[in-house]
């Protein structure tokens, strides 16, 4: 009987520029795969954190130092298992967004700043496509509050929302009745499409309508209840334990929000998780995680820090002087 493979811990980076692009090098010759392309970094040595491991690998391979002034300079991100013919190994990808020194090939391998809307260049390590995927989702998602608003003010203040920067939007509206729901479906569309940005329905709403935008948000009840995931370019679910979050990766779910994380007025009396406990739960998870619950744009970085993809919001999405990132990168020369 073979005895299973001893799976190797790998610290990967994900270096991100200000200007939207990130970083991929050459594996070097002599190594396995050589000459495809991948993201920086290297196996954990006994004793080393994935941060440590990181901050040595990206020293060693391309000699840069992490902005040691800067204490979210790294952010944990996501956690995922490949099997090569040569080696099993769990990937801890990290962003890395403050750094020191200009990257360069110290091992003879060549970098090169990639663009999203770019084709990446090929061949691609086969482990590092997700991370390809999980980049092209926004650190905002805004649900829809047209129900409170009224449809034309939501309408203004989605017009205003993209203007400033938002790419991603559910439309979730308890209660809505059918006609207005398909008013609002369509003017949304029309605004999201021509500013080139994301749609999702959430599953309250039906298949119907999230098959004509980019996908579908489920609810906890509909996760549950799924047995494969539903042929969609993009799907996300809420979330409430650990449990639910390894089930939404398990099915090859895109996203998954975790909340609430601060008091929010949609949750009176209910006592809300704090960073440490969102921390906790989305730690090595295998699909990137949104923050909601009392959050607003500002609080993009804070949530990263604490593993999150980004924040989704919903009261704060819509207020006058709401602000969309599209990165929060910076370097340190």
């Amino acid at each position: 009987m073979t005895a299973p493979r001893r799976i190797v811990e790998v610290a990967v980076g994900v270096l991100l520029r200000a200007d939207g692009r990130f970083m991929l090098g050459s594996r070097p010759a002599g190594k396995p795969y050589s000459g495809y392309w991948e993201f920086p970094g290297g196996k954990l040595e006994i004793g080393e954190t994935v941060a440590e491991a990181l901050a040595r690998e990206l020293d060693e391979e391309i000699g840069i130092t992490l902005d040691p002034h800067d204490p979210h300079a790294v952010r944990p991100w996501c956690t995922i298992e490949h099997v090569y013919p040569h080696a099993h190994v769990r990937l801890h990808f990290m962003r890395v967004v403050s750094w020191q020194g200009e990257p360069h090939g110290r091992e003879g391998q060549t970098l090169r700043w990639v663009a999203l809307h770019e084709a990446a260049p090929a061949p691609l390590l086969p482990a590092a496509l997700p991370c390809l995927h999980w980049l092209e989702l926004p650190p905002v998602l805004a649900l829809s509050q047209a129900g409170a608003l009224g449809l034309g003010g939501f309408l203004a203040r989605l017009d205003a929302a993209l203007a400033k920067g938002l790419r991603f939007v559910e439309l979730r509206e308890p209660g809505m009745a059918p006609d207005d729901f398909n008013r609002l479906f369509d003017a949304t569309l029309d605004r999201v499409r021509a500013a080139g940005a994301k749609l999702v329905v959430h599953s309250m709403h039906g298949l119907e309508w999230a098959s004509r935008a980019d996908g579908v948000h489920l609810s906890g009840a509909d996760l549950a209840a799924l047995a494969a995931r539903p042929d969609l370019p993009l799907v996300g679910a809420s979330v409430h334990s650990r449990a639910e979050i390894d089930r939404a990766a398990a099915l090859g779910l895109d996203y998954a929000v975790l909340g609430h994380v601060l008091d929010t007025p949609s949750h009176p009396g209910v006592a809300p998780l704090g960073w440490d406990a969102f921390a906790a739960l989305v730690r090595d998870a295998g699909l990137p995680v949104y923050a909601i619950g009392g959050l607003d744009a500002d609080q993009v970085e804070p949530a990263q820090a604490s593993g999150a993809h980004g924040v989704a919001l919903m009261r704060a999405a819509w207020r006058d002087e709401a602000r969309f990132p599209e990165l929060v990168a910076r370097r340190d020369d």
